[in-house]
């Protein structure tokens, strides 16, 4: 018993927090110590004595579970559905050196390892008892005492005339100091998952809430504000997105009723109502991606532009373009989005349902391109970006035109997008898109994906030229066996297994 007391005793004098002043101590302890009963029980009391005299041996904790036992939030937060920031208040001790306020920036460089790395704690702050002097905040989990320094690190302090005595500091934390997540995490139930991911538009955070964030919605709005220079607004989606119109429900969980928006995407200005229309900010990279595939002079059908997150860089590319959009105000806002980007002179915009636009405007359109000299130059894309239901318009494709087919390397270049939650998404869009078409594109499309949407569900581009045998009317060619013009498969197998871990790891 006598062996236990011992170290119980040191350990209650240790956490005690008489004021914030700086005290000197011959040896600091990690915060670990708040866990004491259960190093106790992991522990003989006579190892823990030994600890006390060897304390700079310990190991490092790692540096996630670190800021859980040290810079978490209070306990007592857990369950709060109202933001009451004043119950963040929290009192930490860390060890402080202290130097000359003049060797400061000198010593700094030479402490990087040892210095505290905490965004929003300053690592060196004014000394209370010395005007003269500073003090140097430590990682508690690294510097206990002297021989806590590294041989470098006590030779540039014996350079600068700076004893290498730690001393501790408390250090008061509010709800500044901690991040968004960490707030989330001790607030939410113990276990669940923590919302800390959104996609920004504009001024507005659009969340995802799952069922058991929702008694904490105004509270995680609130905490997206205070955590996120230049968010105003936050909602949270409380529906599947409308197939017609490609927008949804909203709440606004915290903030202004505001959901006029002005984003820059790719060095493009788009202005649109968030509400009103379909805008997906992790769509950035496809947008930009479609945009390099096409050459000067080639000619881009957007059956379901949005706003004209395809359109207008295609414009601006000396492309020429026929956009449409079923939603009203997606056809609005295009127009506006074409002047604002100087591009209305270069892009046709529509606003029909995408079927009537591929008999309309892109089979007139078609065959006047096709119909020119086979020295033409430029191709012919379109883009079809409605995943949930855009493979079903493939087949407006068939028997479009009337005539003699053109030449194949003339044929229009198809970008479908589509989800899928099957085992192999690659093979399931090719099946998909080849069951309405009436042919097999298993050697002549190439796959790309997208992003992975949800767990075991993903967003694919499948990119083919039509075959002349769908695109024109009386071809006696036998569809079945025929398998299109040759298009290089930009994706094995094993290339887009590797890219779906890929953008799984980054979701």
């Amino acid at each position: 018993m006598r062996i236990l007391w011992r170290p119980i005793e040191f350990s209650r004098r240790l956490l005690k927090v008489e004021s914030c002043s700086i005290t000197e101590s011959e040896s600091l302890i990690p915060l670990a110590w708040t866990s004491l009963t259960q190093k106790l029980r992991k522990a003989p009391g006579i190892s823990l004595l030994g600890q006390r005299k060897r304390s700079s041996t310990m190991p490092e904790v790692e540096t996630n579970e670190r800021d859980s036992e040290l810079f978490s939030p209070p306990s007592d937060v857990r369950g709060m559905t109202k933001l009451d920031r004043t119950a963040f208040k929290k009192t930490v001790t860390i060890p402080v050196l202290k130097v000359k306020k003049e060797i400061v920036n000198k010593l700094m460089r030479s402490l990087k390892r040892a210095a505290l790395q905490r965004p929003g704690i300053k690592r060196v702050i004014e000394d209370p008892d010395d005007e003269e002097s500073r003090l140097i905040m430590l990682d508690p989990y690294k510097m206990f005492t002297h021989d806590s320094f590294e041989k470098a690190e006590l030779s540039i302090l014996t350079q600068l005339n700076v004893k290498p005595q730690i001393s501790k500091y408390n250090l008061e934390l509010t709800y500044e100091n901690f991040k968004s997540e960490e707030i989330l995490k001790a607030v939410l139930p113990e276990g669940q998952d923590v919302t800390s991911g959104f996609s920004r538009v504009g001024h507005i955070a659009h969340l995802n809430l799952r069922d058991h964030q929702l008694p904490f919605k105004h509270l995680i709005g609130q905490v997206m504000i205070d955590k996120n220079p230049g968010i105003t607004s936050v909602v949270n989606k409380i529906n599947n997105i409308d197939n017609t119109y490609r927008n949804f429900q909203m709440e606004i969980l915290s903030g202004e009723d505001n959901m006029m928006t002005k984003v820059r995407e790719n060095n493009y200005t788009y202005e649109f109502d968030f509400s009103k229309v379909y805008w997906n900010p992790r769509l950035s990279t496809e947008h930009s991606r479609i945009t390099e595939i096409l050459k000067p002079g080639d000619v881009l059908f957007d059956v379901f532009a949005g706003v004209g997150p395809f359109a207008i860089p295609a414009a601006k590319k000396n492309c020429t373009v026929f956009a449409n959009d079923l939603n009203p105000e997606s056809h609005k806002w295009l127009l506006h989005n074409c002047k604002l980007n100087k591009v209305d002179q270069k892009v046709k915009v529509f606003n029909l349902d995408g079927k009537e636009f591929l008999q309309g405007p892109v089979k007139d359109e078609l065959m006047q391109q096709l119909g020119l000299s086979k020295e033409r130059k430029h191709s012919v894309h379109i883009v079809m970006n409605l995943p949930a239901k855009a493979i079903e318009f493939l087949s407006a494709f068939k028997s479009l035109l009337e005539g003699q087919p053109c030449s194949s390397e003339l044929l229009p270049i198809v970008h479908c997008y589509s989800f899928s939650k099957d085992a192999d998404p690659a093979e399931d869009v090719r099946q998909q898109a080849g069951a309405v078409l009436g042919i097999s594109l298993e050697a002549c499309s190439s796959v790309h994906l997208v992003r992975n949407v949800a767990p075991n569900k993903e967003m694919l581009c499948i990119t083919f030229q039509i075959p002349a045998a769908v695109l024109y009317k009386n071809q006696t060619m036998n569809l079945e066996n025929h398998e299109g013009p040759p298009l290089k498969r930009q994706r094995t197998d094993e290339a887009f297994s590797e890219e779906k871990t890929q953008i799984a790891s980054n979701t």
